[in-house]
């Protein structure tokens, strides 16, 4: 199985458009130590052929362009792709939008919990996935699901969804539904993927915290990718670029006693990588005390063209 890292950054991107936090700054400055990321997403393959990406990032064209393997070759057919499918974990901005970009009837599925193919059937804008040839296929949580290509044939990739802690997505909070706004478990998804040699790894980009059964679900893993959002709690509040906190958000941060580093400590696997990571998250320099932490805990910090096999 391959998995390639189209985007590493959390919504907005490294740098983000309109911050000027020092981060931010560096990563504009070029310098050798933050190295830019876009909103994230991986791809998925059993034999770097077909592909089947997880979250559509508003990036998703530049995500193509630095990835050659996702996009025709030269002989291919006219009009070809060797995206199979997209899955979606929640109804994010940064995990749909990208989806605007694979319009063109182009032949794919799109995979999402009901709660979510609800949201993206209500907004006309994606209505430019053409019904003859994007298929909505709603996935279900805790049972396995066979990826097919476009062809109906078995990729070699299953997935098997299951609820996180984690909320609604920003843009359909409910104020007047109290304090989780109206969430309901199909909003924020993790993916357990295996291909057809057993092998495995869990897709966890957001979650709001880590219960003791998810410590036993991924306990033993080979790998996992998990929310890096954000260092601390409060970091956006504390360096006045926001007025959130990453609880508020859904996301746990990584450092502290409540922290995923420290919970994480508790288990055994193999490799960890952070993704979805906060323009603000000092761990992006690769020069910072946050990093080696970090590194010295076991994780990697994922960027952007990064590739796994498993």
């Amino acid at each position: 199985m391959f998995i390639k890292i189209l985007g590493a950054a959390a919504g907005g991107g490294y740098p983000q458009w309109n911050c000027n936090h020092p981060n931010s700054r560096l990563a504009r400055l070029k310098k050798n130590n933050a190295i830019p990321r876009t909103q994230s997403s991986i791809a998925v393959s059993s034999d770097k052929k077909k592909w089947f990406i997880f979250n559509a990032s508003p990036d998703l064209r530049q995500q193509l362009w630095d990835n050659p393997e996702l996009m025709p070759s030269p002989d291919d057919p006219l009009r070809y792709s060797p995206i199979m499918g997209v899955i979606l974990t929640n109804a994010d901005v940064d995990h749909t939008a990208g989806l605007i970009n694979l319009r063109e009837s182009q032949r794919f599925n799109l995979y999402a919990t009901n709660r979510v193919l609800e949201v993206i059937g209500k907004n006309s804008i994606f209505n430019v996935l053409n019904p003859k040839f994007v298929k909505k296929l709603p996935i279900e949580l805790e049972s396995i699901l066979k990826l097919n290509d476009t062809e109906d044939n078995f990729s070699g990739i299953s997935i098997k969804p299951f609820s996180v802690p984690g909320k609604v997505a920003l843009w359909l909070e409910d104020e007047s539904k109290g304090k989780n706004f109206g969430s309901v478990e199909e909003d924020t998804i993790a993916l357990e993927v295996t291909d057809v040699n057993n092998k495995k790894f869990f897709y966890i980009p957001a979650c709001a915290s880590i219960p003791e059964w998810l410590l036993t679900k991924l306990d033993n893993s080979e790998l996992i990718f998990f929310d890096g959002t954000l260092w601390q709690d409060d970091e956006m509040l504390k360096q006045n670029v926001g007025i959130k906190t990453g609880k508020r958000m859904g996301h746990i941060s990584m450092s502290g006693e409540e922290g995923s580093i420290e919970i994480l400590n508790k288990i055994n696997v193999k490799r960890k990588v952070f993704i979805h990571i906060n323009t603000t998250n000092p761990s992006l320099l690769e020069d910072s005390d946050e990093r080696k932490i970090a590194n010295e805990n076991g994780w990697e910090i994922a960027y952007d063209t990064m590739e796994i096999k498993l």
